[in-house]
C-alpha cells in the first residue's frame, strides 16, 4: 500500500524524522454534477472502513423518517447522535434524558460500557465506586438515535445492531446513495454496530453532499442532512468534548466546518461554503497522524488559520518528555501543506 499512497503526516526529534504516516485524501466537490472527485492523494478508490468518521450518515434515518421530530429532539441530541464522545458526565446525562424521553434507559443500549475518556468524570466515578455504564459508551449517542428511529418505524428495539434491522438497512441505503457506490461488505465496528466499507472516494462524496446538501439533495434528505451538519456546528462539545481534535477544530473554524474522526486514521471534513467533502485515511491507523493531515491539509486550502492556537497543536504538535521539556513534535509532510485543488 505504502507503493503508492504519499507520506502525510511524520514525528520528528532534533531534525531526526522517527516516522512517518502514509496515508491517501480525497476531495470532492457537491455542487458539480455528479460530485466529482477533484483532488487526491494516494489509492482514493480503494474501499475502507470509515468507522466513526461516517457518524452524520448514520444519523440520517433518525432525521428524515420524522423520528427526530416525533420525540422533540433538539441540535445538541443531533450533534450527539452524531458523536464519538468522551462520555463525560455531561454526555452521558444527555444520552439517558433522551433516551427516558421515548420510554427507554441505559439497558435498551447494545454498544457495550466503556470507561470514560473524560478524566474529571472518570475520577469522580473512581473515588464513588461507580461502574462505567453504556452511557459513557463513546457511542452512546449513535445509538440513542438507532432505538429512537427503531421506535419511530415501529420496529423491534433489541437487536437493533443487526445488519438485518430496519434502521441498519435504513442506514446501508442511506449511505450507499450518499456515496454514490454499492455498500454489501462490512463490518462489526466497537460499539457492535456494522461499519459498512466504502472507497475513500465514496466518503468524500458523502461528505460532499452533505456540505452542498442544498442543491446536491432534495426533499427530507435534503433537510436532514442540513440539520445534522449545522448541530454539529453549533454543538462541538457534544461531538467529541473538551481537549479532542473534533470540537477544537471546529470552534476555531467558527461554524464553517464540520470535521469527524474515526478509529484506524480515519477522518472526514464537510466544508458547506465551498460545497466539498474531505475523506483522510491515515495507512497505519495512527490518530494523531489523522490529526496532523488533516489540520496541514484545511490550512493549505485556506479552511482554517495555521496561527490559531487552536489549530496549531494539531498542524504542529509538540512532544515533550516527562520532565516537560520539548524534545520533538510532528508537522503534516510537504503533499500535505503543498496541496492544492488544481
Amino acid at each position: 500500500m505504502n507503493e503508492v499512497n504519499p507520506v502525510l503526516a511524520m514525528r520528528s526529534r532534533a531534525g531526526f524524522v522517527e516516522r512517518v504516516h502514509h496515508g491517501r485524501v480525497a476531495v470532492v466537490d457537491g455542487r458539480g454534477q455528479g460530485a466529482p472527485l477533484i483532488a487526491a492523494l494516494g489509492d482514493a478508490k480503494a474501499r475502507m472502513l470509515p468507522r466513526s468518521s461516517c457518524k452524520i450518515l448514520q444519523a440520517l434515518p433518525l432525521v428524515e423518517s420524522g423520528a427526530a421530530d416525533a420525540a422533540g429532539l433538539t441540535p445538541r441530541h443531533l450533534a450527539l447522535a452524531g458523536a464519538s464522545h468522551q462520555g463525560s458526565d455531561a454526555h452521558a446525562a444527555l444520552a439517558a434524558e433522551w433516551l427516558a424521553s421515548i420510554g427507554l434507559s441505559e439497558a435498551d443500549l447494545e454498544c457495550g460500557p466503556q470507561e470514560p475518556g473524560d478524566r474529571e468524570t472518570r475520577e469522580r466515578m473512581i473515588r464513588a465506586g461507580e461502574a462505567p455504564s453504556q452511557l459513557h459508551n463513546n457511542c452512546s449517542g449513535k445509538h440513542s438515535g438507532f432505538l429512537c428511529c427503531a421506535k419511530h418505524m415501529g420496529a423491534a428495539t433489541a437487536g437493533y445492531v443487526s445488519p438485518d434491522h430496519p434502521v441498519q438497512r435504513a442506514v446501508a441505503l442511506a449511505t450507499a446513495e450518499m456515496a454514490g457506490e454499492e455498500v454489501g461488505a462490512f463490518a462489526v465496528d466497537g460499539c457492535s454496530a456494522p461499519n459498512f466499507a466504502l472507497s475513500l472516494e465514496g466518503l468524500a462524496r458523502a461528505a460532499a453532499r452533505v456540505a452542498a446538501a442544498e442543491t446536491a439533495l432534495s426533499g427530507a434528505r435534503r433537510d436532514a442532512a442540513i440539520r445534522l451538519r449545522e448541530a454539529m456546528a453549533l454543538h462541538p462539545f457534544e461531538v467529541a468534548g473538551e481537549g479532542r481534535a473534533c470540537t477544537d477544530i471546529m470552534r476555531a473554524a467558527k461554524g464553517r466546518l464540520m470535521v469527524k474522526t474515526g478509529a484506524e486514521g480515519a477522518f472526514i471534513a464537510i466544508w458547506p461554503e465551498r460545497g466539498l467533502g474531505l475523506a483522510l485515511k491515515i495507512d497505519d491507523g495512527n490518530g494523531a497522524a489523522a490529526e496532523c493531515a488533516l489540520t496541514g491539509l484545511l490550512v493549505a486550502l485556506g479552511a482554517l488559520d495555521g496561527a490559531d492556537p487552536a489549530v496549531a497543536r494539531y498542524l504542529a504538535p509538540v512532544e515533550t518528555n516527562r520532565r516537560g521539556i520539548v524534545c520533538g513534535g510532528g508537522a503534516p509532510s510537504a503533499a500535505i501543506t503543498g496541496f492544492t485543488l488544481g
